[in-house]
């Protein structure tokens, strides 16, 4: 959406095809001449893209905004690592093959979540698991955990592409606050939780203006107070 709102600024219209687009073309955004729709059946040769409610609109560029997509073809020819719908695995805990660990690790997989100080976390369990400081289940344990977590989304619906998401607020601070137990640190302070939190919920009726308005200013406080040990 940020993308196609910079475009709204110059283009004559943007059209864009989203999985969760509402019934119907119609704008939601600030932006008059930004419109949603399903995802695309087709595009014909007279220019026309053709949705999946059948609406069609004549485009003179179509961007593909497909965020990451995740290829590792030195590690899938031993069939250690695998990529199937953006899954990559199996990885205990979005890090570690378990018949590799701790030799090759993956830090960064995770999206939607507070990602800094998750991967600041997963690469302080690595190094840990490297020197010995930190001890890892065994292949088999680690496997059956990777089998129970596939299960789990399976049971609920969610697509294999969501196996990194960690934008559930409880799935978020659950993988941190694991992380940290392991790493004998400190767990993610409450306010940086209660801002996040916030700050997803502007994200749902203020898209146009949720980084710049913001509810929680009695917050700074304590973060300026936590944060000022660093300096």
């Amino acid at each position: 959406m940020d993308i196609s709102r910079d475009i709204a600024g110059v283009a004559k219209e943007v059209h864009v095809a989203i999985r969760s687009a509402p019934c119907g073309m119609q704008s939601t955004t600030a932006h008059a001449n930004l419109w949603l729709h399903p995802m695309i059946e087709c595009a014909e040769e007279d220019g026309s893209v053709v949705f999946q409610d059948g609406s069609r609109v004549k485009a003179d560029s179509v961007v593909h905004c497909t965020g990451y997509k995740y290829r590792f073809p030195f590690l899938e020819e031993d069939g250690m690592v695998s990529v199937d719908d953006n899954r990559v695995g199996p990885l205990y805990k979005h890090v570690f093959p378990p018949q590799m660990a701790p030799h090759i690790s993956f830090i960064g997989l995770p999206f939607k979540s507070i990602l800094f100080p998750v991967f600041r976390l997963q690469s302080n369990w690595v190094a840990g698991a490297l020197s010995g400081r930190i001890e890892l289940p065994s292949p088999e344990e680690m496997m059956l955990d990777v089998m129970a977590f596939y299960s789990d989304m399976e049971a609920r619906g969610w697509p294999k592409r969501f196996t990194h998401n960690l934008g559930v607020e409880a799935w978020t601070f659950e993988y941190e606050d694991w992380l940290a137990e392991q790493c004998g640190l400190d767990k993610m302070e409450e306010w940086r939780r209660v801002i996040y939190v916030a700050a997803r919920a502007r994200v749902s009726v203020r898209l146009e203006s949720y980084r710049d308005e913001w509810d929680d200013d009695q917050l700074l406080a304590q973060a300026h107070n936590d944060l000022s040990k660093y300096l």
